[in-house]
């Protein structure tokens, strides 16, 4: 090891000690005024979760629950988008569907046979993330129906990067408020 780096010092736990559970009141702290940046998983921060599109559903259902999520990326060996899944996904009509029209049983689909594929998933641009609030994310999720919204943005090669999300749980979580996602009539 190089002689630029240091041992630091080490103590023994006290008896009875504990782990820092974090702030009750910190979980309901965010208000629908407050900047929609505020509830986003950014990806900049916190590593997205991906699974392969030839991943059983039982093989997704457990990724998912490992690491307490609900939503999955679907990407190749060199992390290129090729769709994503949702709990819902896993567990709605898509399955039955699929065997309706194709045969089996639910332990020989795969995910690409289900996932939504990256030609139909659409995103919010990072930049209009500048003047929204929580609020604004709130009455977005609610009217179109979604329990997640992706945030994109340009690269400076051209690539469009996915670089966070809003979840409608996470929001839930924050603001104390249920998120009506049923979309409404738009005329």
């Amino acid at each position: 090891m190089s002689d630029n780096y240091k041992v630091l010092p080490q103590n023994l736990l006290a008896p009875g000690a504990s782990i820092y559970q974090g702030d009750e009141d910190q979980s309901r702290s965010v208000v629908l005024q407050d900047p929609a940046r505020s509830v986003m998983t950014d990806f900049h921060l916190t590593r997205p979760f991906s699974i392969s599109s030839a991943a059983t559903l039982a093989e997704v259902n457990a990724r998912m629950i490992a690491c307490g999520v609900r939503l999955l990326f679907i990407a190749d060996n060199a992390g290129v988008l090729q769709g994503l899944v949702t709990y819902n996904d896993l567990y709605g009509e898509k399955p039955v569907r699929y065997l309706q029209e194709n045969g089996g049983n639910r332990d020989q689909i795969v995910i690409r046979d289900i996932m939504t594929p990256l030609s139909m998933i659409d995103s919010l641009q990072a930049g209009d993330l500048n003047t929204a609030t929580v609020g604004d994310i709130v009455e977005t999720m609610s009217t179109i129906g979604r329990q997640h919204l992706l945030v994109s943005e340009q690269a400076d090669s051209g690539e469009q990067l996915v670089i966070g999300l809003f979840s409608s749980t996470h929001i839930e979580k924050h603001t104390g408020i249920q998120i009506e996602l049923s979309p409404r009539a738009t005329t």
